[in-house]
């Protein structure tokens, strides 16, 4: 798990994640568009990214596709912050649909 938080732990990086979550399959160059990094520091993030396991590759002809493994930030998510929020947000959660509810009804 210390790989997935220092992964994570880099905005640069992060952008990566959102821009693979936007399209997942993407080539290193397609990842360097839009960004304002340079392609070697974007494949050394990736190369991050990758020890860490939230992001696979697979390769098609000369290409490589990197892809978002969702399941190290799950993880993280389920250890380190469901057990504790769980019931508050739950808790939130029903709140919102019983103001929701209320409004509707006034209107």
């Amino acid at each position: 798990m210390d790989e997935v938080f220092k992964a994570l732990a880099d905005p640069s990086r992060r952008q990566l994640l959102d821009r693979l979550y936007a399209e997942n399959g993407q080539t290193l160059g397609q990842l360097c568009e839009r960004l304002a990094m340079t392609r070697q520091a974007v494949t050394k993030h990736l190369v991050l990214l990758e020890q860490a396991n939230i992001v696979a590759t697979m390769r098609r002809g000369r290409e490589k596709l990197h892809y978002l493994n969702p399941v190290p930030i799950h993880e993280i998510a389920e250890r380190w912050i469901g057990k504790f929020e769980k019931r508050r947000l739950q808790a939130l959660s029903d709140m919102k649909k019983a103001l929701e509810e209320g409004a509707g009804e006034k209107r």
